[in-house]
């Protein structure tokens, strides 16, 4: 009898480990501001609410270029993290590569196929197969300024155009401010283009240059008028300038050291996250000349094939919180953009939040809803990749404007 109750005993003691084992999830991305790891923290709470441990893998780098970095040696060493935060075209190569897990069982209980704007969906589907989960819908097209810092520079009503708007720049720069607070990296540099092609050609200019890369209207008056508008840009930004973290560039505007900010809505996650409110410290409005349209990214989680079927359990929970109607509110509360949900209520969102849902709507019913350039959104890495170095170039005065469209063009055939 005791002989028999040893074994139970140490049978159960063996079998602890199995049961007690905790589901986790292993989450590669590139949140890592202030208003933007905020924001994360809502994800990891609804998680460990449910008993998923999450195991953070944070790789800093706004664009996400270093992230994708990371990502290709996990995924060759054969041990890929749960959960990958991607943009546009990069997760449709991952797709193509077969190590993405099929998530259509989830999207067709959720209705995801209806709720989820058509625009999207381009990037979270492959072969008719849902592979990603989007957490928002972001546009890139928006000002941002300090509302103190312009009323002392005479800045008194929003610019309605591209020329009103570099005027009350000028003025902001006269005053003692900087006029436009900017990080000098690629991606931003091409933010700034994203604005100032859609504003200056308009959405069907916009999708056949920069989408379709029709070379009769790349090589036009109005790509030379973009980058002789981007000249006048660079004029209104401090000496710096280089290397600067966007964040840094947002706390420029919230501290009262340059009036505006060109950059997408993730930078309203910076200015909450400094407790200012809109319409009392800041102000948001769409890039001058570009209302009823928006250029978009969605930030995606694509998910990996695992062999575990304990972290294969976990990631159906993440997919299926984060597609949560609750969760898409108060996660883009904080981060600043739209939900990736068309049918979630604005009401916690304030005067911005409201804005960025109403646009959104609007231009996907209406097909003005474009692809960013800067975003990876526009077109594949590579060629987004070709783009960035014209625009860093000709931003720096390393190219005239002329020059640049004629390597645009180039770029775009090769």
């Amino acid at each position: 009898m005791k002989k028999q109750l040893i074994s139970l005993a140490i049978a159960a003691a063996t079998a602890v480990p199995a049961f007690a084992q905790q589901q986790s999830v292993e989450v590669l991305h590139w949140w890592t501001s202030g208003g933007e790891a905020s924001a994360l923290n809502v994800l990891k709470g609804t998680l460990e609410k449910q008993g998923v441990k999450w195991n953070d893998m944070p790789v800093a780098g706004g664009g996400g270029e270093a992230a994708m970095t990371a990502v290709r040696a996990r995924v060759t060493s054969g041990n890929p993290p749960t959960a990958v935060q991607m943009l546009g075209f990069d997760v449709q190569d991952w797709a193509k590569q077969g190590v993405l897990a099929d998530l259509n069982d989830l999207a067709a209980k959720g209705g995801w196929d209806k709720i989820v704007p058509p625009a999207l969906q381009k990037f979270s589907k492959y072969n008719g197969k849902w592979i990603a989960v989007p957490v928002n819908l972001h546009t890139t097209n928006w000002i941002w300024g300090n509302k103190e810092v312009l009323a002392k520079a005479g800045v008194t009503t929003e610019p309605k155009d591209f020329d009103e708007f570099i005027a009350a720049a000028e003025k902001v720069q006269k005053a003692g401010f900087i006029g436009i607070a900017h990080g000098g990296q690629p991606w931003q540099d091409a933010t700034i283009f994203d604005n100032v092609v859609l504003s200056t050609g308009g959405v069907d200019y916009y999708r056949k240059a920069f989408i379709e890369l029709d070379t009769k209207a790349l090589n036009s008056p109005t790509t030379l008028k973009v980058f002789q508008r981007m000249s006048q840009i660079r004029k209104l930004v401090d000496k710096d300038f280089s290397g600067r973290d966007w964040n840094v560039a947002s706390g420029m505007v919230i501290s009262g050291k340059a009036g505006f900010q060109i950059m997408g809505d993730w930078a309203k996650g910076e200015f909450a996250n400094a407790k200012k409110v809109p319409g009392k410290d800041f102000l948001c409005y769409r890039f001058p000349g570009t209302q009823g349209a928006a250029a978009f990214n969605t930030d995606q989680f694509a998910m990996f094939k695992l062999s575990d079927p304990q972290k294969t359990a976990a990631q159906l929970k993440l997919v299926a919180d984060i597609m949560e109607p609750g969760f898409q509110s108060s996660f883009n509360v904080i981060k600043g953009a739209a939900p990736a949900r068309s049918d979630v209520s604005d009401a916690a969102f304030d005067e911005c939040g409201k804005k960025s849902i109403k646009d959104a709507a609007e231009a996907s019913k209406n097909n003005t809803l474009v692809g960013s350039i800067a975003h990876g959104h526009a077109v594949p890495a590579s060629l987004k990749n070709a783009f960035y170095d014209v625009i860093t170039r000709h931003f720096n005065g390393q190219i005239d404007d002329k020059k640049a469209v004629a390597e645009i063009v180039s770029a775009a055939k090769n």
